[in-house]
This record gives structure tokens, C-alpha cells and sequence, in this order.
């Protein structure tokens, strides 16, 4: 896994697949790392014929932390007072085309998954050119009337962060069992798995605040995402209970000729029984 330099900062990519293939940049949410993406899902993706690009986004796993920055206040923001917003996600958007750009890629097929879809979406609207197809999952896009969460799952995102190993991997679990999906349950054993690995490679509560502040802060897209010409899917769980299905229905209606695709029992996450039809969407989508 190399570092490269983008948009001043360096970024922790990985890369899969043909190189000489179509690239796909695959673009992680919320204080998530590229090893959030399941191993088997990059490769299945890759054996479709694309040279897929996974990376860390800033304050997440091995690229640059923003640890100098002060701590955001949360209720200032939700307030409208920006005095202590880090960066927008039009900032993550700019780091994801320098990426692309560095590595000659572009134009690149993009799928962002949660806040990883409000970053794709924002670089299908600030970089056009660098975007060969869209597609958002589980995501929304900033209009606050849409993709409510359950008060479980806000409670859930919100939850301080533990201090010992075992409290922060037992804080990670049940959290992926709040916002997963009821008609896919995860195996117990996986869902620590991914836990603990995740905790041993990186462990960054405060980046992850910061990125939250970054959503909170950042503006309505809808207005922009109805000049996207980009053939665009929207996938989204029927039962998500962090982003209210009403946010990817939200997304699709404001992209012009958007497909959407709505799955029931799924919910804040990816489950492995649904790959293969995710998988086909998005190769679908990149051939529009």
C-alpha cells in the first residue's frame, strides 16, 4: 500500500486488478479505512474488468490526520456558526481528484458509499471531466428534510469513544449491529473480525469527528446534481436506519435520467448475500 501526494496532503491507496482495465476509485464513509471495503467485493469487481483504486480518505486510516486543527463544535455547526469547520466535503472531493490526476487515471468510474457518496457526488460536480460514471450508496445529499437516522442509530454515531481495546471493539460491534441489515444479519465472528482489524491498523475518533463536522457543514448538492450529465446509479437499503432510504430517492430524483435501485432488508451496510446484484448495477452503469 503506497502514499501518494495529493491536494497537499498524502493518501494510503491500494490498488487491484489490471492496471491496462477501466479504473474504478472506490471512495470509503465516515471514519472508515479501504480495508472497510470486503477484500472479496474489490476482487469480484476487478474480475469484472476494472482496475479498481481504494485509498483512505483524510483523517482515516494511514493518510494525513488533521490533529493540529481544533476540535469541531458539533452544536455551533448544526447552529450555523462554521468557526470551527476543518474542511468541507468539497475539501475530500478535491483530495479524491488529486488522487485521480496523480495517478493518470482519469476519467475514473467512482462509487462512494455514505459519506463516501456525498464525496463522489461532489467530485462528479466540481470535476465533471475526471468522472466517467456515478454511483452513490446508502448516501443522500445534504437537503437536512431527508435520510433522517433511527434515534438508535444517531445515538450510535454519536456515542463517545471507549479507551481500551476491548471497549472500542465492543463499541464497533454493537454499532454495526444497529445500523446493519435486519433481513442480512452479519456473523458474529465476521463483524469482530472487521472490528479488530480496523482497530489495529488505525484508530482515529477525532478525524472522524472532524469528517461528521465536514457533512454537517458542507451545502445542499441537490441544486448542483441536476446539471450532472454523468449516467449516475443511486443504490440505497429500504431498511437503513443511519440514512433513511428518502435520502438515495432524494439523490436519484435530483440527477437527471439517475437509476435507482432499492433493496429491502438491507441497511447501513453491504451484506455479502447482496454483492452479486450490486456488483451487476454498477457494471451496468458503467457501460450507460
Amino acid at each position: 500500500m503506497p502514499d501518494l501526494r495529493a491536494n497537499g496532503i498524502d493518501l494510503r491507496y491500494e490498488t487491484t486488478g489490471d492496471p491496462a482495465r477501466p479504473p474504478l476509485l472506490l471512495i470509503m464513509g465516515l471514519g472508515a479505512q479501504l480495508i472497510d471495503w470486503p477484500e472479496r467485493f474489490v476482487v469480484a469487481l476487478a474480475q469484472q474488468g476494472f482496475h479498481v483504486i481504494t485509498f483512505d480518505n483524510r483523517d482515516a486510516g494511514l493518510s494525513t490526520a488533521f490533529d493540529d486543527l481544533p476540535a469541531p463544535d458539533l452544536a455551533a455547526i448544526f447552529g450555523g456558526d462554521p468557526a470551527t469547520v476543518p474542511y468541507l466535503l468539497s475539501d475530500m472531493a478535491a483530495d479524491a481528484a488529486g488522487l485521480i490526476k496523480e495517478l493518470g487515471l482519469e476519467p475514473v468510474h467512482v462509487v462512494g458509499v455514505s459519506m463516501g457518496g456525498m464525496i463522489a457526488q461532489q467530485l462528479t460536480i466540481d470535476h465533471p471531466d475526471l468522472v466517467a460514471s456515478l454511483c452513490s450508496i446508502m448516501s443522500m445529499t445534504g437537503d437536512r428534510t431527508v435520510g433522517h437516522a433511527t434515534p438508535e442509530a444517531a445515538a450510535a454515531l454519536m456515542r463517545p469513544p471507549a479507551t481500551t481495546r476491548d471497549e472500542i471493539i465492543a463499541g464497533s460491534i454493537a454499532s454495526s449491529r444497529v445500523i446493519g441489515s435486519p433481513g442480512y444479519p452479519a456473523p458474529e465472528a465476521e463483524i469482530r473480525r472487521r472490528a479488530t482489524a480496523k482497530y489495529e491498523r488505525s484508530f482515529r475518533p477525532a478525524g472522524g469527528q472532524r469528517q461528521y463536522a465536514a457533512i454537517v457543514a458542507s451545502p445542499d448538492r441537490t441544486a448542483a446534481l441536476r446539471q450532472v450529465k454523468t449516467p449516475t446509479l443511486v443504490i440505497h437499503g429500504e431498511d437503513d436506519p443511519l440514512i433513511n432510504v428518502s435520502g438515495g430517492r432524494a439523490t436519484a430524483a435530483a440527477v437527471p435520467e439517475a437509476r435507482l435501485v432499492t433493496i429491502p432488508g438491507m441497511g447501513h451496510d453491504m451484506p455479502e448475500p447482496l454483492w452479486a446484484g450490486i456488483i451487476e448495477a454498477i457494471v451496468d452503469n458503467t457501460r450507460r
